[in-house]
C-alpha cells in the first residue's frame, strides 16, 4: 500500500489536482444554443447547473448530464460541447449539473444529489416533458449516472428512458494496477491517479464494494431486471474498459442493454483530450441518436 492510500495524503493531492483541472478550458462549443444558469435543490444542498435549450417549438424531452473528474475535480463547463451537440441533434433540454466533489463531500453524496436532480427534472412543474427523462455522464459522471439510475429503480422513480454510461469507472474494489491497458504506463488513467481519486472519494476500503459505488463488482450487477435501458460506451485502450464491459454484459442478461459500443483506438477521456480525432463527433452522434429513439424525438 503506497502513501497515496492514506486519506490525508490523498485528500491533499486531490485538492491540488482539482485546482489544476479547474484551469482546463472547454472544447470549442460548436453549436449556438440558448443556455441558462440555474440552481437545483438536493438533500445535500443546492447544486449549480446549466440548461441547454434545443432549437424546437415542441415540448422537449430532458437529459441530465454529469461531468467527469475522478469524483474530485471537473466542472459542468467541460462537457459544454457534448451538451450543445445533444441539445441540437437529440432535440432535448440538457441539464448539465454539478455535484459535490471529494474530499469535501464524499460517497454517497454525489450519487444522491444526481438522483435528486433527476427527481427535480421529472417534475410536472418544468418547461419540458419530465416523463421523457434520460441520464448520462462521462468517466466519474458515468458511474454517478449508473448509481442514480439504480436508486431510481430501487426507490420507484423517477422513470428513466435511458442511461448513458460513457467510459465509467464501475469497480472501485479492484486496484487500478490490476486493470489492464494495452498502453501500459502511457494510459491516461495511471494507477496512482485512481488510488488518489478512490481514497478521496471513499476512504474506507470496505465501503468501495457498495452497489452504488462499484456497480460492476462481484454480485452487485446480478438481478437488475427492470433497471433503466442502458447505452454503455467504452474506449478500446482504457484501463477501465473491462469493468464497463462486465456491467454491460450483466445489463444484457437483465434485458436492459440497448447497446455496448467500443470506441476503437481511443483511451479514457478521448473526446475531451482530442487524442482520437473524429471519434468524439461519431460518439456524440451515437448518443444523440439513442436519446431520440428513447424519448421518441
Amino acid at each position: 500500500m503506497s502513501i497515496l492510500s492514506f486519506p490525508p495524503v490523498a485528500d491533499l493531492v486531490a485538492r491540488a489536482f482539482a485546482k489544476l483541472a479547474d484551469r482546463q478550458k472547454p472544447a470549442d462549443p460548436g453549436f449556438p444554443v440558448q443556455t441558462e444558469e440555474i440552481s437545483i435543490p438536493t438533500r445535500h444542498g443546492d447544486v449549480r447547473a446549466t440548461l441547454y435549450h434545443p432549437p424546437t417549438g415542441t415540448t422537449p424531452a430532458v437529459h441530465v448530464n454529469a461531468h467527469g473528474g475522478g469524483y474530485v475535480a471537473g466542472k459542468p463547463a467541460l462537457d459544454d460541447a457534448l451538451c450543445r451537440h445533444l441539445a441540437t441533434h437529440a432535440r432535448v433540454v440538457v441539464v448539465n449539473t454539478s455535484y459535490a466533489l471529494a474530499p469535501r463531500r464524499r460517497f454517497p453524496v454525489p450519487v444522491e444529489q444526481l438522483h435528486d436532480v433527476l427527481t427535480w427534472a421529472a417534475s410536472d412543474e418544468r418547461d419540458w416533458d419530465g416523463g421523457k427523462l434520460t441520464v448520462g455522464g462521462q468517466s466519474a459522471g458515468g458511474a454517478l449516472a449508473a448509481g442514480a439510475a439504480r436508486l431510481a429503480w430501487e426507490t420507484g422513480g423517477p422513470t428513466l428512458a435511458l442511461q448513458v454510461l460513457h467510459y465509467p469507472p464501475l469497480d472501485l474494489v479492484t486496484q487500478a494496477r490490476d486493470k489492464h491497458s494495452p498502453l501500459g504506463r502511457k494510459a491516461v488513467i495511471a494507477p496512482w491517479m485512481s488510488e488518489i481519486f478512490d481514497t478521496a472519494y471513499i476512504p474506507d476500503r470496505t465501503r468501495r464494494g457498495h452497489r452504488l459505488a462499484s456497480p460492476a463488482w462481484g454480485e452487485n450487477a446480478d438481478g437488475l431486471a427492470g433497471i433503466a435501458p442502458a447505452l454503455v460506451i467504452t474506449a478500446e485502450l482504457d484501463r477501465l474498459r473491462a469493468e464497463a464491459i462486465t456491467y454491460a454484459r450483466k445489463l444484457d442478461v437483465a434485458g436492459s442493454l440497448v447497446e455496448h459500443h467500443d470506441v476503437t483506438g481511443a483511451d479514457h477521456g478521448y473526446d475531451l483530450l482530442g487524442i482520437a480525432p473524429g471519434a468524439a463527433q461519431r460518439t456524440y452522434d451515437l448518443i444523440a441518436a439513442h436519446l431520440r429513439r428513447a424519448t421518441g424525438g
